[in-house]
Parts: C-alpha cells; sequence; structure tokens
C-alpha cells in the first residue's frame, strides 16, 4: 500500500515539475507575444491617425485620454509645447474677418501633432489644419463664429477657449469701412472714397478705445487699405451676432460730375422697416447725429434692400452716406481731419444713443 501511495506521489511530483517547467519555458514566450501585440496595437493607432485630417485626430486623441488619470483641464483646448519651447515662443493670431486662428510653434516638425497629440473640445471648431514649415508648424483653426480668444499656459502646454463675442461683453458692434484696396469708391481729385472712409473709421475707432468701455466688444471689417468682400463684411457681423452693423460710406451723384447736390444720408432695410428698433429706427438715429454734429444737409433715410451688406444682414444696419465727394465744398470737408473727427464722434454718439434706445 505504501508503496503505491509513494509511485502516485512520485507521478504528480513529476507531472507538476513538468508543467512548473513548460510555463517557465513558455513564460518569455507570452511576454515577448504581448509586446508584440502593444506594438502591433500602437502600430494600428499611427495608421489609423496618417488617414485622419488634424481635426480627427483631435477628436481621436480626445476620446482615447478620456479614460487616463492624471489628464484634466478646464480650458477647451491644450496645445502641447516641444521640447525647449516656452509659450512666449508661440505666435497666436486671431483673424475675426475670416473667422481663424493661426498658432505658429518653433520647432514643430512634420510629426508634431503624433509626439504631441492635441487634445480638448471641438465646439466651434469648422476644420483644423496642421502644415510644418522650415522653422515651425502652423496649426490653423477654422471657426463657425467670431471668437475671442482666451489663452493661459505653464511650462509644458497652451489651454484655449474660444468665447462668442456675447460671452465677454454686453453689446457688440461691427463698423466696416466701405471700399478699400483695388476698389476705391468715388475718385474725385485724386482723393478716394475709401481713404475717408478709413479714415473716419479709425477715428471711431480712437474713440472707443480711448472710452475704454469693456461692456461693448467692437469689431471692425478693415483697419488698413484693405478689401473685404462683401460676404466677409457681412458674414463676420453675423457670425459675431452684432447687436448693430454700421458700414460708413461717401456719395456721388449718378454722371460723377461736380454738381451743388450736398449732404448726409443713411440707407436702411426698408424689409425689416416694421420691426420694433430695427434698421429704418438705427438709420434716422445716425442720420440726426450726423446732420446735428456736421451741420450737413440731411438728405433723409433711403431704402438700400438691394444693397447686398444691408439685404443680408441679420441684425439692424445702418449705411452711412456722410457726404457727397462730387460737390466741392463738400469733399474739402470730408478730406480735412478735423471734419472726419466730428463725423467719427457723430458714429460714435449714435452707437450709444441705439443702445439707449433698446438695441
Amino acid at each position: 500500500m505504501e508503496e503505491k501511495v509513494i509511485k502516485a506521489a512520485t507521478v504528480i511530483i513529476t507531472a507538476i515539475s513538468i508543467i512548473v517547467a513548460g510555463t517557465l519555458l513558455f513564460f518569455p514566450q507570452l511576454h515577448i507575444r504581448a509586446e508584440e501585440n502593444r506594438e502591433l496595437r500602437a502600430q494600428e493607432a499611427i495608421e489609423r491617425k496618417e488617414n485622419m485630417d488634424a481635426l480627427e485626430m483631435l477628436q481621436y486623441n480626445t476620446a482615447n485620454v478620456d479614460s487616463q488619470e492624471g489628464i484634466s483641464f478646464d480650458q477647451q483646448l491644450r496645445i502641447a509645447l516641444p521640447e525647449n519651447v516656452t509659450p512666449e515662443d508661440v505666435s497666436v493670431e486671431n483673424d475675426y474677418l475670416t473667422q481663424t486662428i493661426i498658432i505658429k510653434i518653433p520647432g514643430a516638425d512634420e510629426n508634431y501633432l503624433y509626439n504631441y497629440p492635441m487634445i480638448g473640445k471641438s465646439y466651434h471648431i469648422d476644420n483644423l489644419t496642421y502644415e510644418s514649415e522650415s522653422e515651425y508648424g502652423v496649426i490653423e483653426i477654422s471657426l463657425d463664429s467670431v471668437v475671442e480668444l482666451q489663452k493661459t499656459s505653464d511650462e509644458h502646454y497652451i489651454y484655449m477657449d474660444f468665447l462668442t463675442p456675447h460671452e465677454v461683453y454686453d453689446k457688440v458692434v461691427v463698423i466696416d469701412a466701405g471700399h478699400g484696396g483695388n476698389a476705391p469708391g468715388a475718385t474725385k481729385q485724386g482723393i478716394n472714397e475709401k481713404d475717408i472712409d478709413l479714415a473716419i473709421v479709425l477715428k471711431v475707432k480712437e474713440l472707443f478705445d480711448e472710452a475704454g468701455d469693456e461692456s461693448v466688444g467692437v469689431y471692425y471689417t478693415r483697419t488698413d487699405d484693405s478689401n473685404p468682400s462683401l460676404e466677409q463684411r457681412v458674414d463676420m457681423a453675423n457670425k459675431a451676432g452684432a447687436d448693430l452693423f454700421i458700414s460708413v460710406h461717401n456719395n456721388s451723384t449718378k454722371s460723377g460730375r461736380m454738381s451743388s447736390i450736398n449732404g448726409t444720408a443713411v440707407m436702411y432695410d426698408e424689409e425689416k422697416a416694421s420691426e420694433e428698433n430695427g434698421s429704418m429706427q438705427l438709420a434716422q438715429i445716425c442720420l440726426e447725429e450726423m446732420t446735428a454734429a456736421l451741420g450737413s444737409t440731411s438728405k433723409g433715410i433711403v431704402k438700400g434692400h438691394e444693397i447686398y451688406i444691408i439685404r443680408t444682414a441679420e441684425m439692424p444696419v445702418a449705411l452711412i452716406e456722410v457726404g457727397f465727394m462730387t460737390n466741392q465744398d463738400e469733399l474739402n470737408r470730408l478730406n480735412d481731419e478735423a471734419y472726419q473727427k466730428e463725423a467719427a464722434q457723430a458714429i460714435y454718439n449714435a452707437i450709444y444713443r441705439a443702445f439707449q434706445e433698446g438695441y
């Protein structure tokens, strides 16, 4: 009996020894296979990313870090900084007119988005692209609206929030200087309408800048000799959710000949004339303020629905024809800086009066 027990125990011990030995021999193979599987999954992830555009990569990266501990931030986007790059080295431009944010990162190569994944929420983002140039990488973010960019940083990351103008300001105004660039508008005696329009608008800007009213956000379709398209001008107002849209122009006779016709007129959208605090009422406010400040003749408010920026604006709009460039006396005044300042003050006053009257 004892011999049978001893034999059975010997068999069991031998079997266990074989199993243990086999497991020890096979364990390195298991480890190798696990490593191979991890590498395969990593390669598959890279291949998936290679077929993604930058916006899809943002969404993919964000989905894959949501479950990881220690990765959290309150802002909308987190952009990683390459080694030896500080937040001060990074250039960020917010183009309100085209609703585009351009970020230039020194030392970012073609693999930047793979090595330094961008993560965060994609709201307000229509498209996102990345290109590597000789000295830096460029992230271009196309937005669905005008936004105010709030930026913070630490030594490793830049954080960004995109806020709509009305999340920052109580009231929002877009001011448009007519024409520009290769579209001079009316031209008389070497004087271009585009230059007078811009000079007046820049003086309006000075008034707002000096006032420092943080409750009012003012955006300008141009502040230089550029010529945004009509679509860009009105899209900026619409995508900013503006409360008012003011466009500054100057008039001329239909023939273009010099004449005695003079005075200030303001165009409005007659199709929305019945609306309370609409385009017609805004035009009347602008006309009254302009003629009072300039002493110019009132040419009245004029129907302007056929004008593209007037009929497509989603808010009350007034297109101010400050004066006639085909009238010699008025042309001389329009080309005078003091008169331009008076016109600017009148526009500034009209905007605040409109706010006081419920716009």
